[in-house]
């Protein structure tokens, strides 16, 4: 069966993709050719990863569907090249599997990589971590997505990579999983939580893309005990006690993550984690653009197939982007277009819990997603 974007008609008007730049604030020739030269020279590069932890009590069905799609799409429409696109899945026929140490490796070869004028995406659809079970608890520790071996990224850490682009780049967001709103520090809420839109609750064989601090935990615990049957990587002392460290916790997570990956974790979890220490700052509201699949407590929805969605599965967030690009009229949408729309069309799949956001800058919020321009020189 053909994917179900193809059944879609596309608008006919000539386009280029052209790279987002900063423009000046007053034109002149010499910065108008400038800019046109940053344009031809800029490169598009993405990080796409899908996880579906299959064979576990956390499998997901839709989110390598997710990462596919959003490969073509960005090729097609897009004008990334497929040679600067990394996809990481955990197909079993995969070959670079959607780990920890592997996504942060293809997202600081990215970064590193980056150029003045480039335009950078990083998609992930799979788990989020949900830390926060008690409303009444304190405020959360930091958003994080989940890996295929559960080795969790953080918020921390897409920061530390954000602040090493280079000026005049754009780095994009697009996270499908649950409490996915804050995954980057201070950006500006252009859409989010006080907005309000309402709709029936999503149907009961629909799973949420989150994992609780409590089923990490006895995931990360099972997988301590294997190591200890096994003895094959580590004194079974020091498993005993990173297991003994803590319950459902933060603390004991982090001991058992550590025990198991070495240094190879998050910054949350390194010793003295301090961000005078390691260096790092907050972001300023310019520094990144995320767009979230839901807000910072709700839940992203994962569909199973059906007819509306082609006989595929996929997450009601990533399916709802693709769907209003490919329908769109437009030369571009913006960001914040991109994401109105995206919530209309999960209220029209029936999923009233979820409310996509919006996180960036006043200017980039208005600013063509993925730098995707229409070709006015041909007045299209």
């Amino acid at each position: 069966m053909a994917c179900w974007w193809h059944t879609l008609a596309l608008p006919t008007f000539s386009i280029d993709f052209r790279c987002l730049v900063q423009r000046p604030k007053h034109k002149t020739r010499q910065a108008t050719q400038n800019r046109s030269k940053m344009a031809t020279k800029c490169k598009k590069r993405a990080v796409l990863v899908g996880c579906n932890y299959p064979n576990t009590i956390n499998k997901l069905s839709g989110c390598v569907n997710d990462a596919k799609a959003m490969r073509e799409m960005i090729v097609s429409r897009f004008g990334f090249d497929s040679e600067n696109v990394e996809l990481l899945t955990d197909e079993p026929e995969s070959t670079c599997k959607p780990t920890r140490a592997n996504i942060m490796a293809a997202l600081k070869k990215m970064v590193v990589a980056a150029k003045e004028g480039d335009v950078l995406l990083f998609h992930f659809s799979g788990h989020g971590l949900v830390h926060r079970i008690d409303p009444h608890q304190p405020p959360n520790e930091g958003e994080a997505i989940v890996p295929c071996d559960l080795n969790p990224i953080f918020d921390v850490d897409l920061g530390q990579l954000i602040q090493l682009l280079p000026s005049g780049s754009s780095f994009t967001i697009v996270s499908d999983s649950c409490h996915s709103g804050g995954l980057i520090d201070k950006s500006k809420e252009q859409i989010g939580p006080h907005s309000t839109l309402r709709g029936i609750a999503p149907p009961v064989d629909y799973k949420t893309r989150g994992i609780s601090l409590a089923t990490l935990f006895q995931c990360l615990q099972t997988a301590a005990n294997v190591i200890i049957a096994t003895q094959d990587l580590f004194p079974t002392r020091a498993l005993g006690n990173a297991i003994n460290t803590g319950t459902d916790n933060m603390t004991g997570i982090g001991s058992l993550l550590t025990t198991i990956f070495g240094n190879n974790v998050s910054l949350k979890f390194l010793p003295h984690y301090e961000r005078d220490i390691l260096n790092l700052r907050s972001l300023t509201e310019d520094e990144g653009i995320l767009l979230s699949g839901c807000q910072a407590n709700e839940l992203s929805i994962d569909m199973p197939a059906s007819e509306k969605t082609g006989g595929k599965a996929f997450g009601a967030f990533t399916y709802s982007v693709l769907k209003v690009i490919k329908e769109s009229e437009l030369g571009a949408l913006t960001n914040r277009q991109l994401v109105v729309k995206a919530r209309n069309e999960i209220i029209k799949l029936g999923i009233g819990q979820q409310h996509p956001c919006l996180y960036c800058s006043d200017e980039n919020a208005g600013a063509a997603f993925l730098g995707h321009q229409p070709n006015t020189t041909t007045g299209a």
